[in-house]
């Protein structure tokens, strides 16, 4: 029996998935053969990433959407459903962070950062889960850090909001595995993105202290995401549940 890896007439959602990380996991969920709906807040973005998932021949839908607020995710699972009929990959990547201190950390910028990167992704698990279990059939990823395993100094609501997605993963593998409904979760390192070349550049303190501790001795990149992506939305990861794959060049296991 061949490896299945192939994710056509699938149909995926992916939230923030229109930089970053999230687009190169959009593009590649395409490239696959899935219909992908990548959704944020920014509807010129979301239009733009929807152009090239259409160029690769694939299905698509522009809606913009905050995935904080639960109105706003269940009009797009609404809208994808009735399109397409079927919602059969989430992934959660939506995300933020705040570098500071805690003791310099109000708690409206705590709230800020656990609302979107934990809040939201038991939002948006929660209504696409409703359509998952009717199908008895689903594949949820939820993308979380290294953050979530080991303490990242001056990110407290980032790692705390991590740590907590990583424990939902678990929780929601073992509640809808009856289900068919598969949740893995991707952990990456620290990969170079739009949002971080600016304090991530070669050269730098930080890139310095980073690459001192990562064997594969460079940064990832989103490209770097995207292969353990299709493998947790295809059939070929189907004995697969609850679990965490880190994408850091070996960083945790060289010890941060």
């Amino acid at each position: 029996m061949s490896v299945n890896f192939s994710l056509e007439d699938k149909v995926a959602i992916v939230t923030g998935g229109t930089s970053g990380i999230g687009k190169a996991i959009a593009i590649a969920l395409a490239e696959a053969g899935a219909n992908v709906i990548p959704t944020s807040r920014n509807l010129e973005k979301v239009t733009e990433t929807v152009s090239i998932i259409e160029q690769l021949g694939r299905k698509s839908l522009v809606i913009s959407t905050d995935v904080t607020r639960p109105d706003e995710v269940n009009n797009l699972i609404n809208q994808v459903s009735d399109k397409f009929g079927k919602i059969d990959i989430l992934v959660n990547n939506a995300g933020m962070t705040i570098k500071k201190q805690i003791i310099d950390l109000a708690l409206e910028e705590w709230d800020k950062v656990i609302n979107l990167n934990l809040r939201a992704a038991f939002i948006c698990c929660k209504a696409v889960g409703n359509v998952m279990i009717r199908q008895k059939a689903g594949k949820i990823i939820n993308i979380a850090s290294i953050g979530g395993q080991v303490a990242l100094v001056g990110s407290a609501p980032y790692c705390a909001s991590k740590g907590g997605l990583i424990q939902l993963t678990k929780v929601l593998s073992a509640e809808w595995a009856k289900y068919n409904i598969y949740v893995n979760a991707i952990g990456p390192g620290y990969i170079k993105t739009s949002l971080n070349e600016k304090f991530l550049y070669e050269g730098s303190e930080l890139y310095n202290k980073i690459i001192n501790r990562v064997p594969i001795n460079r940064l990832g990149n989103v490209e770097d995401i995207q292969g353990i992506a299709v493998f947790l939305a295809s059939e070929a990861s189907n004995y697969i549940t609850g679990q965490v794959f880190f994408v850091d060049g070996g960083m945790l296991a060289y010890g941060v």
